[in-house]
């Protein structure tokens, strides 16, 4: 089986708002990789060790952004907007189908 490469956030279906994309703006939003890093092709290895430290940075404030710092809030509803908005223009649609 062929190893398999992450196409970045930028380059990723419904416009980086995938498990894997989120994975990356949640990155960018505790810091733990810069925005200008969008991962592309990062292995399943690679994605795995981000995955772990962003669930880690999550972990301390229950996974939900309610419970987020006033900064890190911030942060975190201007990269959410930023990527949804880009995520539309390339014809994302957040309505649910009878198949979600």
């Amino acid at each position: 089986m062929q190893e398999q490469f992450y196409v970045g956030v930028h380059e990723d279906k419904n416009g980086g708002l995938t498990h894997l994309g989120r994975i990356v703006i949640d990155a960018w939003v505790f810091d733990i990789l810069s925005e200008s890093e969008t991962c592309a092709g990062w292995n399943h290895s690679q994605m795995q060790n981000l995955y772990e430290k962003v669930y880690a940075a999550w972990e301390l404030y229950a996974h939900l952004p309610s419970r987020l710092p006033d900064d890190l809030q911030q942060r975190h509803a201007y990269l959410y907007a930023q990527m949804i908005d880009i995520a539309k223009r390339k014809g994302w649609n957040a309505d649910l189908d009878e198949d979600d």
